[in-house]
C-alpha cells in the first residue's frame, strides 16, 4: 500500500431506495440461516445489513432431502424454503438477531397472492430493525404451477402490490431464468418495489450417472455460486440502464471484494454475499474489507461513485 492508499478514507455509505447503510455489503437469504448463527463469527452491525431467510405466513416443511450438492463451480439448492411461519420467527429467531445490532431485511415468500399479504400482515408489527422487505417472487405459484411469479410481469405486480401490508420498503428478488427481465423488474418497480434483487438462483439439475438418480430430493433445484455471477453482472448492468433511479441490490457469485466493486460498477447500489457463506462463514466481513482495500488502490473515495460508472 502506497502512502496515497493509506491516507485515503473511503466513505462506504450505500443507498438503496430510500434505506441508508453504513456500507453496501449484505448476506442473501437462505445462506445464513436466520442471521444470528454468524454472530459468532463477525459482528453483524458492521454489515449493511441481514438479509434472512425467507419466512411464509404458515410453517412449510421444504423439500426431501438430499436438499444441497456442489457443483463443479457452485451449488445446486432444492431447500424449498422451510421455515416455521412468520410469527414464530417473530417470537424466536428476529430478537437474537436483532440483540447484535443487525439491521434486518425480512424476506418474504407465499404460494398465492392472498399468502404473499398474510406474511407482509404479519410483519406490519415487526420492531424497526427491520429496516426492509424483501419479496422473493421466484416462488412457485400453485394458481399456475408451469410458472413462477417472477416468470410474469402481471402476477409480480401483483405480488408486490399485496406486499405493501408490511408498511416497509420493499424490494422483489427476481428470477433470471426468464426472457426479459427488464420487464418483470420494471413490474415490481411499478407496483411499488423500491429496489429489485438481482438474481435469484438459475434453474439447474444434477442427476448420479451411476444409479441414474437425481443428486437432489427434489430432483431439479437452484444453481448459486461462481457460475452465475456473470448472468447476476449483466442482469444488474441491464436493469440499472432501464431505470436509472431504481435502487438495485445485486447478487450471484460474490465472494470477494473484487467481485463487489464489479456489481456495483454494473449498476448496483449494493450486493449480497450467499453461496460463499458455506465455505467461509465469515465472508461478508471480509468482503467488506477487501473492497475497502480496493477502493484505495485505485483511488475511489466513496463506493457510490462506482455505481454505474462502466464505461459503456
Amino acid at each position: 500500500m502506497n502512502k496515497r492508499e493509506k491516507n485515503l478514507k473511503v466513505d462506504l455509505l450505500a443507498q438503496v431506495g430510500s434505506l441508508s447503510l453504513a456500507n453496501p455489503v449484505l448476506t442473501a437469504s437462505g445462506c445464513a440461516g436466520h442471521g444470528a448463527e454468524l454472530a459468532r463469527y463477525m459482528d453483524l452491525s458492521s454489515l449493511g445489513a441481514v438479509v434472512t431467510k425467507s419466512v411464509s405466513a404458515e410453517a412449510w416443511a421444504g423439500n426431501a432431502a438430499p436438499r444441497v450438492y456442489e457443483s463443479d463451480a457452485g451449488m445446486i439448492n432444492s431447500v424449498g424454503l422451510q421455515n416455521a411461519g412468520a410469527e414464530a420467527w417473530l417470537e424466536e429467531e428476529l430478537p437474537p438477531l436483532l440483540a447484535t445490532g443487525a439491521r434486518v431485511v425480512a424476506s418474504i415468500w407465499g404460494f398465492t397472492v392472498e399468502a404473499y399479504e398474510k406474511v407482509a400482515t404479519i410483519l406490519s408489527g415487526a420492531p424497526e430493525g427491520v429496516v426492509a422487505v424483501e419479496v422473493n417472487v421466484s416462488c412457485p405459484n400453485v394458481e399456475d404451477r408451469r410458472r413462477m411469479f417472477a416468470h410474469s410481469a402481471a402476477a409480480t405486480a401483483d405480488v408486490v402490490e399485496a406486499s405493501r401490508a408490511c408498511g416497509r420498503p420493499l424490494w422483489a428478488k427476481l428470477s433470471p431464468n426468464v426472457t426479459d427481465l427488464v420487464e418483470i423488474a420494471g413490474a415490481a418497480l411499478g407496483a411499488g418495489a423500491e429496489a429489485v434483487t438481482l438474481v435469484n438462483t438459475v434453474m439447474g439439475m444434477a442427476i448420479d450417472p451411476g444409479t441414474r438418480a437425481f443428486r437432489l430430493g427434489g430432483g431439479g433445484g437452484g444453481l448459486s455460486g461462481p457460475a452465475i455471477r456473470p448472468v447476476a453482472v449483466r442482469a444488474v448492468y441491464e436493469c440499472r440502464q432501464a431505470f436509472p433511479a431504481a435502487g438495485i441490490v445485486g447478487v450471484g457469485g460474490v465472494a470477494r471484494g473484487e467481485h463487489a466493486a464489479e456489481l456495483l460498477v454494473a449498476g448496483a447500489d449494493a450486493v449480497q454475499v450467499g453461496t460463499a457463506l458455506f465455505r467461509d462463514p465469515r465472508a461478508p466481513a471480509r468482503v467488506v474489507r477487501e473492497l475497502r482495500r480496493w477502493c484505495e488502490r485505485h483511488g475511489v473515495a466513496r463506493v457510490a461513485d462506482l455505481v454505474g460508472s462502466v464505461r459503456a
